[in-house]
């Protein structure tokens, strides 16, 4: 798995029994994402798949609208000790015509790999600023398809299984069929980056489709939702009650609880058949 893991001494405590061994753990590295050579922002990642993760957040942050936008990405500047590239550097070129960032909007702070990027504005500003608002998305899926997903989803997380430490997520068609799915040790970076694989697909807006997510809906998640143009967003967890206010006003269906057979409807209940 590369950099995905790491080896490291653990001390295992079982009742009476005490062992040392090594351990397998996921690996989170910095990620400064740079466009036009610019630094914009730093996300606390698992490194793989970063122009994924670069794309899919220039996209939900609304400085790109699809693929067209990006001329070229590369990684630079980072090296360690040794003088070897750190892959923890990545620039991202716009292409001709594209209007950069706005001048203030760079982000001096880290987004950690747990919160996703706070201080967002209101939900009015989000709704107001996607390219790709779901509200008009006529897709339906039946409840028994929905049901399927989560054992899909986790049959893919291969580094989970090794680690126990990462967060994933999936895009599926209305069929139930799995698009793509990636792993991360920040939630909102598993969604950054299964959008930046349908950005750099073509495939945005992303009109038919299921996110499903590993955990909780955060505010975050159907933020970056509702700016692809995902119409449906699913959990295994709860959502948060400002995840569901932004469904509502943007039109984005929100499942939560997805366990089994069971499930909560949020939001937009229409697009789930029963």
């Amino acid at each position: 798995m590369g950099r995905i893991t790491a080896r490291r001494p653990v001390v295992r405590i079982r009742g009476p029994h005490e062992t040392s061994r090594p351990d397998t753990l996921v690996v989170e590295e910095p990620l400064e994402i740079r466009v036009n050579g610019s630094a914009l922002a730093v996300t606390m990642r698992t490194p793989g798949h970063d122009v994924e993760l670069a794309h899919g957040f220039l996209l939900t942050e609304g400085v790109i609208g699809g693929r067209a936008d990006i001329s070229a990405a590369r990684y630079c500047d980072g090296v360690d000790d040794a003088g070897q590239n750190t892959y923890n550097v990545l620039d991202v070129t716009l292409a001709p015509g594209v209007a950069p960032p706005e001048p203030g909007v760079e982000r001096n702070f880290y987004t950690t790999s747990s919160c996703g990027v706070c201080g967002k504005g209101s939900l009015d500003a989000v709704r107001l600023k996607t390219r790709h608002s779901p509200a008009a998305d006529q897709t339906e899926v039946k409840a028994s398809v929905l049901t399927t997903m989560p054992d899909t989803l986790r049959a893919s997380q291969k580094a989970f299984d090794s680690t126990g430490g990462l967060h994933a997520a999936a895009l599926f068609d209305a069929d139930g069929t799995m698009l793509v799915s990636r792993e991360d040790v920040g939630r909102h970076n598993a969604v950054d980056k299964v959008i930046g694989w349908a950005t750099g697909d073509s495939r945005v807006p992303l009109v038919g489709t299921v996110l499903m997510v590993s955990g909780r809906a955060s505010f975050e998640l159907a933020q970056k939702a509702v700016m692809a143009g995902i119409p449906i967003l699913a959990a295994v967890s709860a959502p948060s009650s400002l995840a569901v206010d932004l469904a509502e006003e943007s039109g984005l269906t929100v499942v939560g609880f997805l366990r089994g057979e069971d499930m909560n409807l949020y939001s937009h209940t229409h697009r789930i058949t029963r």
